[in-house]
């Protein structure tokens, strides 16, 4: 008896880190290192203030909506479909081709991984990239495999990014001043944060963890402890992953100002910059300027990292959304998942062009997250959801509130902006 409440003990343990390090690794994927890298050498340290904007919002979106959803025992779609008959496959069906479109753009940062990391063409790293996460879930125990997987890279990349920041050299005071005073224009800083918001805490991301505890067996009240530990524990590992991720591309850009990360053979005029051969890849580019040939193999490897995590991340999740539509799904849940990264990855093996792809598609996502958080809050209030004896902090309702309406206010006012970034 006391050997099983051990095991119950560690599964629990297991599917508490396991739940903080997919939120984070799929908030921190190659969109976000992709974002990072465009943004920063556009905005310089004022992009310091986007980062914290969108540190403060997915903070309060994920305590919110983990606490609801871990706390009722219900996943997204069915905590929709409670407050209103229908909701739920709407908002599966939503987020499932957010996950699918945001999964595209993974499967094409592992190309760009496997390129700066081996020099492999797009096409075939994109079969790399997919393959690669379809073997994790070929295992009997695919959700324990995912987990340690999951892990394991994400401590690498934290490792790898630290490694790189240091050697990039960036103006940490700058950095610092232009967080909370950021001296770009509150244009330019709007679409920015749309498109991080999107790619952090957007679509998916915001219910992968919590899907994992659900999944895990870590629900109900007597639990909320434990459900706010993983969800603080991920949300500062992936800000740590954006801090020194964003550091590390500052140190580049202030030693070559105006260099277009985006476009590398627009930089010939700029005196010492070396010339590139590699494909469109802003953030590996950025890792090479600012300190070398390893730096850029360096980049290739937490992309890679960044983009298997991704996949894992934006499939289990989609998948657990789709688990509303018939119980066929739940059945057979590794197939479903293994069939969405195939066609994943045969769709981006198809269309390319990852890299802007990753960037408009975290903004797409970025469009669901007042919608998600908004039917949240909403349950967070019901009583016949919650159960009677069940109180949401005044406080993190209110500050939810004003993070959902926030994010609207954003994602209408800037979207239309957006592809003038690229123009």
């Amino acid at each position: 008896m006391h050997g099983k409440r051990t095991t119950d003990k560690q599964t629990g343990r297991g599917a508490l880190i396991g739940a903080a390090f997919l939120m984070a690794t799929s908030a921190v994927g190659p969109g976000f290192l992709t974002q990072t890298a465009t943004f920063t050498a556009s905005l310089g340290p004022s992009f310091g203030f986007v980062i914290l904007i969108s540190l403060v919002v997915s903070a309060i979106a994920q305590l919110n909506i983990w606490r609801v959803l871990c706390c009722s025992g219900l996943r997204g779609q069915d905590v929709a479909n409670r407050l209103l008959k229908g909701l739920g496959y709407a908002l599966a069906a939503l987020i499932a081709l957010g996950g699918l479109a945001f999964n595209i753009g993974n499967v094409g940062g592992g190309a760009l991984g496997f390129n700066a990391l081996f020099g492999i063409p797009d096409t075939v790293g994109c079969v790399l990239a997919g393959l690669s996460a379809i073997v994790i879930f070929l295992f009997k125990k695919a959700r324990t495999v995912a987990d340690r997987v999951v892990r394991i890279l994400g401590v690498l990349m934290i490792l790898v990014i630290l490694v790189t920041a240091i050697l990039t050299r960036p103006p940490l005071f700058d950095a610092l001043k232009n967080t909370f005073l950021p001296s770009a224009k509150p244009a330019a800083l709007f679409p920015a944060a749309l498109t991080l918001l999107g790619g952090t805490v957007g679509g998916y991301i915001t219910f992968a963890g919590a899907h994992r505890l659900i999944d895990g067996g870590v629900t109900g009240k007597a639990h909320l402890r434990e459900i706010g530990r993983s969800a603080v524990l991920g949300i500062g590992i992936a800000a740590v992953f954006r801090v020194l991720l964003f550091l590390a591309v500052l140190g580049t850009v202030t030693r070559f100002p105006g260099v277009d990360l985006s476009d590398p053979s627009r930089n010939a005029a700029i005196a010492g910059v070396p010339a590139y051969g590699g494909i469109a890849n802003p953030a590996a580019y950025a890792f090479r300027l600012g300190a070398g040939e390893l730096a850029y193999r360096f980049a290739g490897l937490v992309l890679l990292a960044a983009s298997i995590t991704s996949i894992i991340g934006a499939a289990y999740t989609s998948v657990s959304f789709l688990k509303t539509f018939h119980p066929s799904v739940a059945r057979n849940e590794n197939r479903w998942i293994i069939g969405f990264i195939a066609v994943s990855t045969l769709i981006m093996t198809v269309l390319g062009g990852a890299a802007k792809l990753l960037v408009i598609v975290s903004a797409l996502n970025g469009l669901i997250l007042p919608v998600t958080l908004g039917v949240c809050l909403i349950a967070a209030k019901s009583k016949r959801i919650m159960g009677a004896d069940y109180t949401h902090p005044a406080w993190l309702w209110a500050l939810g509130v004003a993070a959902a309406l926030a994010s609207a206010y954003v994602g209408v006012t800037s979207f239309g902006n957006l592809f003038s970034l690229f123009q």
